[in-house]
């Protein structure tokens, strides 16, 4: 949960420094601009205040690393849901509008998360976790778009170390397989999910491996 929190505080503080220009540029979210990713981060947090103060009595059915699904599928755009954030993230029109709400409402799932009680059962889309699994498996969220968010600027700072670390032991559990130790945790985070295509090197290493990618999660 303390690595939920210092990989969020990380996410917001890199969205605050961004200047106004960069919300124009593309992200590393296929088909989305920097703006359209942090939009999503809006609804994200939200997410995690709605599922906080949603307590579950039925037994527990999944953790951080089985919250995870995987396709093998690179989104197309065409959800709904995509296109929809898309669609809100240009209402904010100033990104200074779009700043104060992420850093309102993202205040605020931070500090839902430092209250929560771990043991407590949450639902969210018709899974039960601990409150400490559920924000455990957002570490791995709040990193690969924090990525994202630097994938097509250089103004701000990447993910602090220990969340890539983290979210490459996830990764590695939820997809199972094990990348090579040469491979960097930043390197394994943005093959393995397509963010970016594996050099013919990378591709020799990964041997079997590569054709098996991308493990796209969702």
């Amino acid at each position: 949960m303390d690595l939920f929190s210092r990989t969020w505080a990380a996410l917001r503080a890199a969205v605050a420094a961004l200047p106004d220009e960069d919300f124009a540029k593309p992200s590393g979210c296929r088909g989305w601009l920097v703006r359209d990713l942090v939009c999503h981060l809006v609804i994200d947090a939200q997410d995690v205040l709605i599922t906080l103060v949603t307590p579950a009595s039925s037994p527990v059915t999944h953790d951080a690393v089985s919250y995870w699904a995987v396709s093998g599928s690179l989104p197309s755009g065409d959800d709904p849901l995509d296109a929809l954030i898309v669609r809100l993230a240009a209402a904010y029109e100033d990104p200074a509008l779009l700043k104060f709400h992420l850093d309102d409402v993202g205040a605020a799932a931070g500090r839902a998360a430092d209250l929560a009680d771990p043991g407590l059962r949450v639902s969210t889309q018709d899974m039960v976790l601990t409150a400490g699994d559920y924000l455990s498996a957002y570490v791995l969220e709040w990193t690969l778009h924090h990525l994202d968010l630097v994938a097509g600027v250089s103004s701000v700072a990447g993910p602090p170390a220990e969340g890539l670390a983290r979210t490459r032991e996830m990764l590695e559990k939820i997809a199972g397989a094990v990348f090579p130790e040469s491979f960097s945790d930043e390197d394994v985070l943005l093959v393995a999910t397509g963010r970016r295509s594996p050099t013919e090197a990378e591709a020799a290493e990964l041997g079997d491996l590569a054709a098996r990618l991308p493990f796209v999660l969702g």
